[in-house]
């Protein structure tokens, strides 16, 4: 009962990432489901993709009442990830679950230091007032800095290959771990189509949830987890999710990286030892 208590409270945590960083906190979600709430870890991993997926779209809105969502951008990029999620799972199902969650350790580890090390100007650099402003009568306010990075979309073949390759490889994780993969797309959309990073960061939570839908959908028949851990569990997900977007405004966000990429790095080596010790 204390474990499951424990493991509810800490979902707030991987709300508040998932929110703020539009990814990095599905990596979490498997392990306190596993080593505090007791789960086994397919069923873990398809309780994560329950929990993720809900609890992004609820951050998908309140991104995109800042302006933050390029919807067609987010349904493109989520869609092409479905051939990766199939093979992800088929592989899933083939582990063992010791051999599933070293595996998983690997990816949190790569994940921290991808995070650690992304820290740093990705904004695009554009001499904009504050109250110089572009308005429109049918949506969000955006910015001169906003309107210039749209109109400059890296939309040449080369990046668009790339993106449908990221795509792939967001739906193989997700299928294999149960991750939304945000700490893959984020980047992804910065660096190949030149997004903003509040605006990748929202848009993120659209593919995480599309991926997490497609995912569960091809695991229809092997929902058997505990529902009185995972129900309160995804409450604390989803509370965490709309204070992290709101955070994602008001602090720092390199600084929040680097503490959550260091917490991240020690998770992983926690469930890589947890695993050789049982």
């Amino acid at each position: 009962m204390t474990g499951d208590v424990i493991a509810i409270a800490l979902g707030l945590l991987v709300g508040l990432s998932l929110g703020a960083l539009g990814g990095g906190g599905s990596t979490l979600a498997v392990p306190i489901l596993v080593f505090v709430a007791g789960l086994q870890a397919q069923d873990a991993t398809t309780a994560s993709l329950l929990v993720v997926g809900l609890a992004a779209a609820f951050g998908v809105v309140s991104h995109h009442r800042h302006g933050n969502v390029r919807l067609r951008a987010g349904l493109a990029f989520g869609a092409a990830g479905v051939v990766g999620s199939r093979i992800g799972l088929l592989v899933n199902r083939s582990l063992d679950e010791n051999v599933l969650l070293i595996a998983f350790s690997v990816l949190i580890a790569f994940v921290a230091v991808r995070m650690y090390r992304s820290v740093g100007p990705s904004e695009v650099a554009v001499d904009v007032d504050d109250e110089d402003e572009v308005t429109s009568s049918t949506g969000p306010v955006l910015t001169k800095e906003r309107a210039v990075s749209r109109a400059a979309l890296d939309l040449s073949a080369s990046a668009l290959v790339k993106l449908a390759g990221a795509a792939t490889i967001v739906g193989l994780l997700t299928g294999l771990f149960g991750v939304g993969g945000g700490f893959a797309v984020v980047p992804a959309l910065t660096l190949l189509l030149k997004f903003p990073a509040k605006e990748a960061i929202g848009t993120s939570l659209v593919v995480i949830v599309i991926n997490a839908a497609i995912a569960l959908a091809m695991r229809a028949g092997d929902i058997e987890f505990d529902w009185g851990v995972v129900a309160p569990f995804l409450a604390t997900v989803t509370v965490g999710v709309v204070v992290g977007t709101r955070v994602a405004h008001d602090i720092e966000a390199d600084r929040l990286t680097r503490a959550f990429a260091l917490m991240l790095g020690a998770v992983a080596l926690y469930t890589a030892a947890s695993t050789f010790l049982t």
